[in-house]
């Protein structure tokens, strides 16, 4: 799994359009739907499991000059069954979504429909060096979902 892992970050730093410095650390979490669930919540207010999350650590504009590239978490458990679902190979599955994290980290997005097909054609050219077919082949892009309004808590009387 690390060699696949390995090759899918390199394939996404040769597309990538913003270059972080030469041996940046990039930290990369394989964890179960519970944890991911849990991360989702804390950091973007979804209350659910999601195969991946990408927690840059410098603005685009500044990765290029950070020691950090970021985090990212994939939950094993939802590639496999999003893998199985989509009758892929869950090796090829864990390769485009390290791709996907990675290109978050330096700054693409998929918020809007023009960004959607950006972050796509960046995502199935690094695929395709590792010679996985275009997982979007037949599908259009989707924007990510607005994030829902952040909790507050209500102010405690004092006593």
């Amino acid at each position: 799994m690390r060699p696949r892992i390995l090759a899918a970050v390199d394939a996404g730093l040769a597309l990538a359009p913003v270059k972080p410095l030469p041996g940046a650390e990039l930290s990369l979490l394989l964890t179960d739907d519970k944890r991911i669930r849990i991360v989702n919540r804390d950091w973007r207010g979804f209350d659910k499991a999601t195969n991946v999350l990408s927690f840059p650590a410098a603005p685009p504009e500044k990765i290029g000059l950070s020691p950090v590239v970021g985090d990212i978490v994939l939950a094993f458990e939802t590639i496999v069954r999003e893998a199985q679902a989509e009758e892929k190979s869950v090796g090829d599955h864990l390769s485009h979504l390290v791709i996907h994290g990675l290109l978050h980290l330096v700054g693409e997005d998929h918020e809007t429909e023009d960004q959607a097909q950006r972050m796509e054609a960046l995502e199935t050219a690094a695929l395709a060096r590792l010679g996985i077919a275009d997982p979007y082949a037949g599908s259009e892009p989707e924007p990510m979902q607005p994030r829902p309004a952040a909790k507050t808590k209500k102010p405690q009387p004092a006593s």
